[in-house]
This record gives C-alpha cells, sequence and structure tokens, in this order.
C-alpha cells in the first residue's frame, strides 16, 4: 500500500453469480442509464466495466486474485509484501516516476490486499485514462530488486509489530484461527514476523509467476469510461502476458466455538471480539445476513447500541457480516472499561439468545432496509465506490449487478428469510477472545 493512504472501504452488500456473465447489459439507476461491458482478451486477462457517461470521473484497477488464503504458512504475508513492491520500480520507471506521474495527471490512487485480493487502483479525470492504465499496468510488472526487497522487509516488520501494538493487539487475526480450525482464511494478511523474516527474493518470484499471471487479473472500471479504447489500452500493455493456471481453494470451514482471554496488562480498556458463522459470499442469504447485523448491531439504532452503548456499558459494540468464497462471518467488536466486561458479555449473549427465540419485527426490518439501501445509493453516486462494488462482484462470482439489483435482492429480503438464517447460522454459537488488563475473565455462565 501507497504510504499514508487507507484501504478502500468494503461493500454495503455483497456481490455476484453466474459463469456466463453477459458481454454487455444495460442497468437502469433511477433515470441514470448505465451499461456493463466485458471483454476477454486471448490470453484469459478480462475488462469489465460500468460505463456512465454523464459521470465526471473514470476509476480503474487491477485486480489480482491473490491474497492471504491463497498462500502457504511458511510465506504468510508474500501477497501483501508483493503489493508493496510493485511501487519499488519497474524496468521502465523508478519508484520516484510511479509516485510522480500519478500526481502530475492528479490521482488518487492506492492498493490493497485482502484474504482474497490484491487490488491497484487510480481514479482520475477521463481524459486521463490512458495514462492511468499504463502506470498500472507497469507496476503490475515490477523489477523486483533484492536491495528493494531488503529495505521493504523491515518496513512491513515494522508494520506488524505496530499491528500488535495496537487495539485488538492482533486478536482479531487469532480469533479467526481459533474459530476456523486452521482454514485458509484464518491466515494474516500481514503474515507474522517469522514467515515475512525468512521470505526470499526467489521464493516472492515464483509466487508472482503463479498469481500475477494473465488468467488471473482482471481490469475493472467505472465511470465516465472509453471501454472500446480501454480494451485497446490494456491490450496493448497486457496482451503479451502468459496464463499460469492459477487455482483457488474454497473448502468450507470446520468452526469450533471457543474462549480465550488475552492479558495486555498495558491496555486501558477491555477488547472483547466474537466470531460466528455466516452465509458466505456465493450465499442467496448474504442480503438477509446483511439486514439481520444491521438490526443486532448497527453502530446507531441496533439492540446492541440502545443496550450497551446508549446505556453508557460499553464505548462501542457492534456486529457486521463478512463473506467471502465459501465461508461468511458475523463478527462482533466490543469495548468497554474492564470491570464491565463480563456483565457485557453477558448481556451479548442475551441479546443472541433474544432475536433466536423471538425473531423480529417488521419495523425492524423496514427501518434496517432503509438504512443499507442508503448506504447503497449514496456510495454509488462515485464512481470509485462503484469500481469496488462492480470488482468485487467479478471476482467472487463473475457476475455483474446494478444498483438497482442490489436494492431489490434487500427489498426482497422477509422476515422468514432472517429467521431462516438464524436458523442455520445461531448467533449464540460463537468465538470469544478478550483482550485487555483482566487475566480473570470469565465465560458467561462459567
Amino acid at each position: 500500500m501507497r504510504a499514508g493512504a487507507s484501504s478502500p472501504p468494503r461493500a454495503t452488500t455483497a456481490l455476484f453469480g453466474g459463469e456466463d456473465a453477459p458481454a454487455r447489459s444495460e442497468a437502469v439507476n433511477g433515470d441514470l442509464a448505465l451499461e456493463f461491458r466485458n471483454h476477454r482478451l486471448e490470453n484469459g486477462l478480462e475488462i469489465i466495466a460500468e460505463t456512465n457517461d454523464d459521470a465526471h470521473s473514470t476509476s480503474v484497477a487491477f485486480i489480482v486474485r491473490t491474497g492471504a488464503r491463497d498462500e502457504s504458512d511458511d510465506v504468510a504475508g508474500v501477497s501483501h509484501f508483493l503489493e508493496h513492491m510493485c511501487f519499488k520500480g519497474t524496468p521502465r520507471r523508478s519508484a520516484d516516476d510511479v509516485n510522480r506521474e500519478f500526481d502530475e495527471i492528479g490521482a488518487h490512487y492506492n492498493a490493497f490486499t485482502s484474504e482474497e485480493c490484491t487490488a491497484y487502483y487510480a481514479s482520475v479525470l477521463p481524459e486521463y485514462q490512458e495514462p492511468s492504465v499504463d502506470l498500472l499496468a507497469d507496476i503490475l510488472r515490477p523489477s523486483l530488486r533484492p536491495d528493494d526487497f531488503d529495505m521493504e522487509k523491515k518496513v512491513i516488520l515494522e508494520e506488524i509489530q505496530m499491528y500488535l501494538d495496537q487495539p485488538p493487539f492482533g486478536m482479531d487475526d487469532r480469533i479467526k484461527q481459533l474459530h476456523l480450525s486452521g482454514h485458509p482464511l484464518a491466515r494474516s494478511v500481514l503474515g507474522t514476523s517469522a514467515s515475512v523474516g525468512g521470505l526470499t527474493p526467489e521464493r516472492m518470484r515464483d509466487y508472482f509467476t503463479s498469481r500475477y499471471s494473465a488468467d488471473n487479473v482482471f481490469v475493472a472500471a467505472a465511470g465516465k469510461v472509453d471501454f472500446d479504447a480501454l480494451v485497446e489500452q490494456v491490450a496493448a500493455r497486457c496482451g503479451d502476458w502468459k496464463p499460469a493456471g492459477a487455482r483457488r481453494d474454497t473448502p468450507p470451514a470446520v468452526s469450533q466455538p471457543r474462549f480465550e482471554v488475552v492479558h495486555r496488562p498495558s491496555a486501558t480498556q477491555e477488547y472483547v471480539l466474537e466470531l460466528a458463522d455466516a452465509p458466505a459470499s456465493e450465499d442467496a442469504d448474504r442480503y438477509a445476513a446483511k439486514l439481520l447485523a444491521t438490526i443486532v448491531g448497527d453502530d446507531s439504532g441496533s439492540r446492541m447500541f440502545w443496550e450497551l452503548v446508549d446505556s453508557g456499558l460499553a464505548e462501542t459494540a457492534s456486529l457486521g457480516h463478512y463473506e467471502y468464497l465459501g465461508v461468511g462471518m458475523f463478527y462482533t467488536w466490543l469495548a468497554c472499561e474492564p470491570e464491565l466486561v463480563e456483565e457485557n458479555l453477558a448481556r451479548l449473549h442475551a441479546i443472541y439468545e433474544q432475536v433466536e427465540a423471538d425473531g423480529f419485527s417488521e419495523d425492524e426490518l423496514r427501518q434496517a432496509k432503509n438504512k443499507v439501501k442508503s448506504r447503497v445509493v449514496l456510495s454509488s453516486e462515485r464512481p470509485q465506490s462503484r469500481l469496488f462494488n462492480v470488482g468485487g462482484n467479478w471476482l467472487q462470482r463473475r457476475e455483474y449487478r446494478a444498483v438497482a439489483d442490489d436494492l431489490k435482492s434487500l427489498d426482497d429480503v422477509s422476515i422468514a428469510d432472517l429467521h431462516a438464517v438464524l436458523r442455520k447460522f445461531p448467533l449464540s454459537r460463537y468465538t470469544t477472545i478478550t483482550v485487555g488488563p483482566r487475566a480473570d475473565v470469565r465465560r458467561p455462565g462459567s
């Protein structure tokens, strides 16, 4: 990731479908006509775009289907490390050239690595579509010089340590390891000090060759996009990239609820993380899961908010739904005064049990729909937000979904759908980690 910049937001709704997506389709968002286009180069690299002639900016991303879940334990963190190296220079440009040329065209640019992808993106004025494509394509063929490798390794080892020194002190990775029992999605995006420290330039090059191949990369665009020109621009720069037959395993998780207390004497608050199973990205119930999480744990007006935050028992308490290929997660986060942690753990469990026993009201569902639909529509007004939505859908299921499609899927969710999700994925079956100055936190009911 480029220094000093932040990761893009997660899509509010999730994202994708069949193998036979249309080469061209139209979608209507209010009075705004959008067009979806896609094209595959002979080497397997795909180009997709949601074009909007009324937009005033263009957003382009090169998305690599590789992330923490595609690594092995001994090279954990290599995807993120490689993302850093892509900004260290290419055979055509130095690192300074890359940053200067992006700045010269006024680009908002960055990159991020997740469990499932590494994405490099730029948002520009429409007249700078071609130079942004040229820059992005170029950095995906980095020099990977040993001197840069050694320097960047120190940066990443410092980043890992900084991550472990800040709340929740690496426990968001630890809880996945506990609950998901060694599943690839439990692997840390940053890796560990041991895995990153032991990585060599040769192993990184091998990983790069196997994953940054033509058939494992696609280009996504949104906004005022000249699609025919985009295809020509990408073909000119990436047409000679070779396919490598990269594959990804997406096994279901075998979860195991557990309880762990981590003693951090230097912390001033007690932090609670809870993880439960949830619908995966290919599950049609993912929309119901989003609405369920909004009712139970949105940061305002939810059951957790009124019970824990508005009452002053916790500084923050929220529940979110996160989706991946083959695996979904309901993720609870809470921070409170150390002496209140056991009471809050009991109240969280009571909330879960109550929704499983009594369900939800139509008023709660209607309010949740209004909240989520509002977020979907507001975020859709920026081409960069649409870029991540369109690209995310294609990454997970090779499906295009217009804003209207997401809104309809939300509208179609019924109370019965929420209750069906709870039966398949009970909130009361979860792993808990507490981290803070308390070493003697007791599990509720123990």
